[in-house]
């Protein structure tokens, strides 16, 4: 039942994009009003001055419920701390930084114990029954989240070490979350999730499986959570960290002894989370890039997923070269390559694979209107496309609107973009190593690209 009294503040870990009227959407770090919880996994909340249901899993409750302040975590941290400052004013921060710093210490103990049942209540048991698992598919399962464990541990007791029992809100915990190197595991660990969520999905078809899994839980005295459900705690855990951080930044002054190590972590984790959060947005369209290959008629060569996992743009442009009559394409640019086909005769609706270009070896060069002499043709709106290295020219594609030029502009600049952050990461996506997704169908079935 909706009551105004139990209206609680949640923070949103994911980006939820949705096209759905009855669903709320809502970006990462929103604050969403909690209106009906109900239901386990979709609840009823507000955003802005929409109410619409939305995915448990994406938020977690926020600490300070009591404080309403609006203001951002930047803009709170850059203020000068007010002089002289008011007894009540710092009496009430002070306990503000204790409420965020107890809960990060609570969180981390309860996370530490979900990590130990999974390894121990799970992955021991799966071992012991080697009849039934093979080790590619506890891989695919667990991933690398003994890993985890491990080096939760070890943050755990750094944790404890600057944890000011006497006085948390003199706790100078910042510097534990400077362990970069250590956080990097989590990223191979949301890569392979959706992959994750596919072999169990399958393994829970077969009974034998269901019930095992569910002796393992009481076996190891677990709480009421799906298999599934615990292994989601890392995906969700690393998005948690810049929130908290944020939430202590917020409330400490730059005398305090912590100020600058919080101030660092935040923005070190805060990077973090974006990246897995991007990449976890961009796996969620590999299947549809999948279904959409498949309806391509006459495909040769390598599948567009053994290079690229995004779709950045698409557009009918008219390509020419030096020999042949200039053809109207429909052409798909993804990171790292650029699909053209060619519309069937009959059925529009059908494509027609003609070829595609290595972007990673492409410069592409904006091109004044006017006539080109060297393909005998009166350009407008066209873009030359040159090998990078020797600057041999490919191929001019023409658009139909200076409007759609300045698109496929922005877009090639941000294929660029992607591949940088791909390799900045060290996460290219490579031939056997594209995860699987898994996803909710649409109401219709069909997968549009």
């Amino acid at each position: 039942m909706t009551m105004e009294s139990t209206i609680m503040l949640q923070d949103a870990l994911w980006d939820h994009v949705t096209m759905e009227e009855q669903e709320l959407a809502f970006k990462a770090g929103d604050v969403i009003r909690l209106l009906d919880a109900s239901h386990k996994d979709w609840w009823w909340g507000r955003g802005g001055d929409r109410e619409a249901w939305f995915p448990s899993s994406f938020v977690r409750v926020r600490v300070n419920q009591e404080d309403s302040s609006t203001e951002s975590v930047e803009s709170v941290a850059d203020q000068e701390d007010p002089a002289p400052r008011d007894k009540p004013s710092t009496q009430h921060r002070e306990q503000m930084r204790t409420n965020v710093v107890q809960e990060i210490m609570n969180t981390e103990r309860i996370y530490i114990k979900h990590l130990k049942d999974i390894c121990e209540g799970y992955i021991r048991q799966c071992r012991k029954n080697s009849s039934m698992f093979t080790e590619l598919q506890l891989k695919t399962i667990f991933s690398n989240i003994e890993d985890i464990y491990r080096f939760q541990r070890q943050f755990v007791r750094e944790l404890e070490k600057k944890y000011n029992k006497e006085e948390p809100h003199l706790s100078e915990i910042g510097s534990c979350f400077l362990m970069q190197v250590g956080f990097s595991i989590y990223s191979e660990y949301c890569n392979t999730h959706p992959a994750a969520c596919a072999e169990l999905q399958r393994l829970m078809k077969m009974g034998k499986y269901k019930h095992f899994f569910e002796a393992c839980r009481l076996l190891q005295q677990m709480i009421d959570i799906s298999i599934a459900g615990f292994l989601l705690t890392p995906v969700q855990k690393i998005c948690k960290y810049p929130l908290q951080l944020g939430e202590l930044l917020k409330y400490t002054p730059k005398d305090h002894r912590d100020h600058t190590g919080v101030s660092q972590a935040y923005e070190a984790m805060k990077k973090v989370a974006s990246l897995i959060n991007e990449r976890k947005r961009r796996l969620e369209s590999i299947d549809t890039i999948a279904h959409w290959q498949v309806a391509i008629l006459h495909w040769e060569g390598p599948d567009v997923l053994e290079r690229s996992s995004e779709l950045i743009h698409s557009g009918e442009l008219t390509r020419a070269v030096r020999q042949g009559k200039p053809q109207q394409r429909s052409f798909f640019l993804f990171d790292h390559q650029l699909v053209y086909c060619k519309k069937d005769v009959l059925r529009r609706d059908l494509l027609h694979y003609r070829g595609r270009l290595d972007m990673d070896k492409i410069e592409v060069v904006d091109v004044a209107d006017g006539r080109d002499s060297d393909l005998g043709l009166t350009l407008k709106n066209a873009l030359r496309l040159r090998h990078a290295s020797t600057l041999e020219f490919m191929c001019m594609l023409c658009c139909r609107k200076v409007e759609d030029k300045q698109r496929w502009l922005e877009a090639f600049a941000k294929e660029r973009q992607r591949v940088k952050e791909d390799e900045e990461m060290g996460e290219l996506f490579s031939a056997g190593g594209t995860p699987q997704v898994c996803r909710v169908p649409t109401q219709s079935g069909k997968h549009v690209i």
